[in-house]
Order: structure tokens, then sequence, then C-alpha cells
């Protein structure tokens, strides 16, 4: 005996109730769109973590190229990029906190001043603010 096939997106139920619309479909108007994430405030929260990690792995290991090929790079200009590495350690460990956005964007913008230090910080600064401003796209998208 085989069962009726059935409409793999009903609109009622065998009762007649209707059906919630799946995730992943346009919404009826009126209705917010959904992203379809489970968590999606730990996936942002995942993403801005993940941004300033990098910027700190990138930044750190920076510092020995910088000094090789751009040779003018002293001891102050290290100790920021020291510095500006381990905040944006300590702001990807905070991220559950909505200011560790703001701070965030303050980083990028001291990344960018760091460019008056050596002109390499000034393009990593460049590179950095528009990824963390497609991160902070991405957050406005999906948090709404």
């Amino acid at each position: 005996m085989t069962s009726p096939e059935r409409d793999p997106h009903p609109t009622e139920d065998p009762t007649g109730a209707p059906v919630e619309q799946p995730v992943g479909e346009e919404p009826t108007a009126g209705q917010p769109r959904r992203s379809g994430l489970r968590n999606p405030e730990r996936a942002v929260r995942g993403l801005g973590a993940g941004t300033l990690s990098l910027e700190a792995l990138v930044l750190l290991l920076a510092i020995q190229p910088i000094r090789v090929v751009g040779g003018d790079l002293g001891g102050a200009a290290i100790g920021a990029v020291v510095a500006l590495a381990v905040a944006a350690v300590l702001l990807a460990g905070m991220m559950r906190r909505q200011w560790a956005w703001n701070a965030g964007t303050v980083l990028q913008g001291l990344l960018l001043l760091g460019g008056l230090l050596h002109w390499s910080l000034l393009g990593l600064g460049i590179i950095f603010a528009l990824v963390w401003a497609y991160a902070l796209h991405v957050r406005r998208v999906i948090l709404g």
C-alpha cells in the first residue's frame, strides 16, 4: 500500500489549520525575513571575534617583514603594533558585550592612525577597516 504524495510545502495541515512557512522561503508581506541561522547572535559574534583575531595575528606577523623591508619601524611603532594586537585579542574575547563592536571600530581607526608611524600600517589599516565594515554590514543584515 503506497501513501499518497504530499505537497512538500503545504499551506494547510489535514485539519485545515494554517501551517507555518518553512525557513528559506520568501516571507509574506509584513513578516520579517529570517536569516535561517539557529543562533544568529552567536554567528555574528563569531564573525566579529574571528575578524579581530585574524587582525591581531596579521599585525604580529607583520612586524618583522616591516622592519626588514621598510627599515623605519622603531621601538614606538613596534610597541603600538603589539598594543593594537593585544587590544584586538581582548576585544575578540568580549564580543558578547554591545560596546565591543564600537571599540572594534575605534581599533580600526587607531590602526589607520598607525600609518603616521609607518606607511605599511596605513595599508593594513585600510584593509582591516574594509573587512570590519563588511562585518558590521553582515551584522546589520542578520540582526536587523
